[in-house]
């Protein structure tokens, strides 16, 4: 990545990450407000709004582990953002499904990054799906910019042809 055109792309995709870090820390001091933990707050029949804590990771997986999975958590974040920020950086201009998809997962991970390092841990969540007896996890911003960022991934790999060398 040499040209002032390739940073300037970059610059563009880690702003667009920033900007959904930041959306994912503004909706969690709200709901760090507005919420009391595990107190539902119906919006829909299907959806609440419940304030709720995660020291694991997706579907609470490890969080009974006793308090090294938050160093754990806090390693593997930072190993994947910058895996993510190298494969941006090595994108075609042309392949913005990519870039988004990248920036989309690298902008979650960084927003529950943050929960992990300044909030002892514990990442907080507090949108909850429910249909009769299936309940989901509760979960945020930045998972959900996680998962339909590594939907696009998917997307992309399967859908997208390989550019020409």
């Amino acid at each position: 990545m040499a040209d002032a055109g390739a940073r300037r792309r970059l610059t563009g995709w880690l702003g667009f990450a920033l900007l959904i870090a930041v959306a994912d820390q503004i909706t969690k001091a709200v709901a760090l407000h507005y919420l009391v933990l595990h107190r539902p707050v119906p919006v829909v029949p299907t959806l609440d709004l419940m304030l709720t804590y995660n020291t694991g990771a997706a579907f609470s997986l490890l969080a009974d582990a006793g308090g090294w999975q938050r160093w754990f958590f806090i390693a593997l974040a930072l190993l994947v953002s910058a895996v993510l920020v190298r494969w941006l950086a090595m994108l075609p201009a042309t392949d913005r499904l990519g870039a988004s998809a990248l920036a989309l997962v690298l902008g979650g991970a960084v927003g529950n990054l943050v929960d992990r390092v300044f909030r002892d841990g514990k990442v907080v969540d507090f949108i909850y799906f429910h249909v009769a007896d299936f309940h989901w996890p509760a979960f945020n911003l930045a998972d959900s910019a996680i998962c339909v960022g590594a939907v696009m991934l998917v997307v992309h790999a399967l859908f997208v042809p390989e550019p020409k060398s």
